[in-house]
Order: structure tokens, then sequence, then C-alpha cells
């Protein structure tokens, strides 16, 4: 499941890539147009800038833009940076101890392939392709 902290930090960046023209939007105005608090937002994006998605700049003609084009972010890289991974069980999350039933158990296979599917599902999504209107 994916997390509100994830989910917000989709809403941020497809905020600024629907404004991108290379302009820093400041967080008060992301969080007013997103209905986001500040102060939750002040907690997301510094792992989006630490991980290179986003750029900020203090002071009064400061914010945040993207780094890049909306078509060069995919969902599945904003999602695992504010989510750490995708794994849908402890055992698959990056870092975790070697499980020392993997060899027994009969659901890791689906478990793996699950993983897979989500991952290869929202590495083909584009920032771009969100901001298309529907």
């Amino acid at each position: 499941m994916i997390s509100t902290r994830g989910r917000y930090a989709l809403r941020v960046m497809v905020d600024l890539a629907e404004l991108d023209e290379g302009n820093y939007i400041s967080l008060k105005t992301i969080a007013e147009r997103q209905n986001i608090s500040l102060k939750y937002l002040e907690r997301i994006l510094p792992s989006l800038k630490k991980a290179g998605l986003i750029e900020g700049v203090q002071g009064k003609n400061g914010g945040y833009r993207l780094c890049k084009k909306p078509e060069k972010y995919t969902v599945g890289e904003i999602l695992r940076t504010t989510e750490n991974d995708l794994a849908p069980v402890a055992c698959l999350t990056v870092g975790a101890k070697k499980c020392p039933r993997k060899s027994k158990c009969r659901t890791i296979k689906m478990w793996e392939e699950y993983q897979m599917l989500t991952n290869d599902f929202f590495d083909n999504i584009t920032l771009a392709s969100l901001c298309k209107k529907q």
C-alpha cells in the first residue's frame, strides 16, 4: 500500500510539472494548490531534494522546481524515493535480512513476481503522462 507520503509526493511533483517553466514555486503556493499542510510538505520535500528530483532555493523568490523535464521522471522512482521501496512483504524490502524460511517458502515466488509487476507498472508511467488532462 502506498502511504500518504508517497501520494502527496506525487501530487507535488505533478504540481511542479504542470507549471514547469523553470521558475521556483514557493512551498506555500504548492501547499495551497494541493490542499496539503505546509508542515507535512516540509517533511516530504527534503527527500525529493536529496534524491535529486527537485531543487530548492530559499529567500524571497525561492521555492522548488523540477531538476529535469517531466517526461524524464517515472512514478516508480518518485514512490521509491518516498516509500523506500515497493516491496509487498518485509522479507523483500531493501536491506532485509535473509529469511531463513526462503528455501522452503511456498509464497516467495508469488511475492517476487508481484513486486516485479508493481515496479514495472509504476516505472512505465511518467510524470508527464500524469499531467495530461483526462
